[in-house]
Order: structure tokens, then sequence, then C-alpha cells
């Protein structure tokens, strides 16, 4: 199975804008430049490209990416490219192609993080709100943790 996955460090372009579905899922998007430089062996000057993408993601990712990043942050993100179409307001056939995050991480290359381990929350917010403002609350009957204390789709760190 072909998969079209990538990684990109940038910087984020816009504050990331939080939106939920009518089911209540959370689904952030933002944008990411990413410059690249390199000295022209000919002429000897300097030389600069940027490449703008659009990033989204989705759940409790959404949540924490609105309430981490902020324009200007550089970041790390990794992820799949998904294309998608509409149809403008003037009946125009639109497309493009975006990041879906897997993962996003601050880049530690000129700045430090502290990093704040959230509780584990209700896909979509369930049976707490309905997904508006579920947030931070923790999951009632969660599953019994695995050896070692810890559930079994969690990472120990």
């Amino acid at each position: 199975m072909a998969d079209s996955t990538v990684t990109i460090v940038g910087n984020v372009t816009r504050d990331p804008e939080l939106r939920y579905t009518p089911s209540g899922a959370a689904n952030a998007s933002f944008g990411v430049a990413v410059n690249r430089r390199w000295r022209d062996q000919q002429t000897n000057d300097w030389k600069e490209q940027v490449s703008f993408f659009d990033v989204v993601c989705w759940r409790e990712m959404a949540d924490n990416v609105c309430e981490s990043l902020a324009k200007g942050t550089r970041v790390v993100v990794t992820g799949r490219l998904e294309q998608r179409s509409w149809e403008d307001g003037e009946g125009n056939k639109r497309s493009k192609v975006e990041i879906v995050a897997d993962e996003i991480g601050p880049s530690l290359r000129w700045a430090s993080a502290e990093i704040t381990r959230n509780e584990r929350r209700t896909p979509e917010g369930a049976g707490q709100g309905g997904g508006q403002g579920g947030g931070n609350r923790p999951v009632q009957n969660a599953p019994e943790p695995a050896r070692g204390g810890y559930a079994y789709d969690e990472e120990p760190f």
C-alpha cells in the first residue's frame, strides 16, 4: 500500500483555528512556512526559497495544538498528504493538498519546551457535553492499564 508520509520543519504562519464537526470531533488547521537557504555556487550569493503548507489535525491533538502553538512557533510536523476538493460559492471546482498530521511537536533547535501531559479524554468528548468544551476532563470508565501501568494505546514516557 502506497503511503504519502511527509515530515516538515518550519514556522507556524497563523494561529491554529479550532472547529468542530457536527458530531463533535475537534479539528484544527494552521499554516507552516518552510524556509530553504543555500549558497549559489556560481555567484556565491545566498538564495532562499519558502514553501507554505496547510496542516490539519483532529481530536485531542487539535485541542492540544490550539492550547500550545501560536504564529511564529517553530514546529516539526509528520503526517500524510491528502487532496481535498470542493465547489466554491461561484460554482468553480477547487482543490488543495494539505498535511493531515499524525504528530506535531516543537522544534528544539533554537528553543526549549516544557511538556505537560494531559489527562485522558473521551473520543470527541462523548458523554461529556458532546465535544463542546469537553477538553481536559478524565475519561470515565477508562480501560484498566496494561502491565507496567500504561494503557495499551499510550506511550510510557
